[in-house]
């Protein structure tokens, strides 16, 4: 597993050059690439459309989730796999809605990479045309490099963190499909600049969709499932009576 703060080219381990490091790395990355294929195949299979969600610790992440999956449950299967390096937390706090959750603990791992989601997958219940979240170990460095079979990162970034994050970790934004920006509840008592922080997302990745939502609140969620909606109507279908609504 990649050490997600190092670089390659500064790295020094006896007995190993630079070069030999770097082929490692790419080694370590394509065999990733290639279980992520496979994953991704299989969700295609299972017509489920699964998102891989990133941020740094402390976002909301998982209380965004934990709502998010209490409403849509009435619409989808859904299913979750929680990566965290130690603890059942999170899982336990999704399975107290009703929904179906898998554990997958890193250790000193600081992402979850398509392996560990292909086995996890496999401990789900059916998921058939339904969603599945990926909730990644908070971090905003190595996730954005590993690809898990997602349809889509959706990056959850919070009006506490500051408007630069994009520019400071600028693969992770680079990488995703949507920005949710999550405690906009807290924003009118901080001394946040809304249009600041796209603007240095979108100056990182021009596509980016934005979204503003409370996960204590409930504010934008309306919006976050119309996105998903979306998403769903993009994914082919094995035949046209299995579109979702």
């Amino acid at each position: 597993m990649l050490d997600c703060g190092a670089d390659p080219a500064g790295q020094r381990i006896a007995g190993m050059s630079s070069d030999r490091i770097i082929q490692i790395e790419r080694d370590i990355l394509g065999k990733n690439d290639r279980l992520a294929a496979d994953n991704r195949a299989r969700f295609r299979a299972d017509d489920v459309l699964a998102f891989n969600l990133v941020s740094s610790p402390g976002a909301g992440k998982t209380s965004l989730l934990v709502r998010a999956v209490s409403e849509l449950q009435n619409e989808y299967e859904v299913g979750v796999i929680e990566g965290d390096q130690q603890t059942s937390n999170d899982a336990e706090r999704i399975r107290a809605t009703g929904v179906p959750a898998i554990q997958v603990n890193t250790g000193k791992g600081c992402h979850l990479d398509a392996a560990m989601v292909g086995e996890a997958y496999r401990r789900l219940p059916p998921l058939n045309h339904g969603l599945l979240f990926i909730e990644n170990v908070g971090n905003l460095v190595c996730p954005a490099a590993f690809d898990l079979g997602e349809a889509a990162k959706i990056v959850v970034f919070s009006t506490t963190e500051g408007e630069d994050k994009p520019l400071k970790y600028p693969d992770m934004f680079a990488a995703a499909t949507l920005m949710l920006i999550n405690k906009i509840d807290l924003a009118p008592v901080l001394d946040f600049d809304l249009a600041r922080t796209i603007e240095y997302a979108r100056r990182i990745n021009p596509r980016i969709e934005v979204l503003t939502v409370s996960a204590r609140t409930g504010e934008g969620f309306a919006g976050f499932y119309a996105w998903i909606r979306r998403q769903s109507g993009r994914q082919s279908r094995p035949a046209p009576s299995a579109a979702l609504g």
